[in-house]
């Protein structure tokens, strides 16, 4: 991670959910309190940020660039 962080045991397998407006998503996570593991990184194929749940199981939030990555393509 850009922290330094190394992965551990039990801390990286990760579910990714799809959301239109990462910017706007993650605002308001902010706003709530949610631990935030990086900043928003952004690729080719969309932009990605990892947060916790309450747990502290980590969850990637994705906002895909192109149609072919979405998880709905209709």
């Amino acid at each position: 991670m850009p922290d330094g962080t190394t992965p551990q045991p039990g801390g990286w397998n990760r579910f990714m959910l799809e959301v239109d407006d990462l910017a706007s998503t993650a605002d308001a996570l902010r706003e709530a309190g949610t631990r935030f593991r990086s900043e928003i990184i952004k690729g080719v194929g969309g932009s990605q940020v990892i947060v916790e749940d309450p747990s502290g199981n980590p969850v990637e939030l994705f906002s895909p660039a192109r149609t072919e990555a979405r998880l709905d393509q209709a």
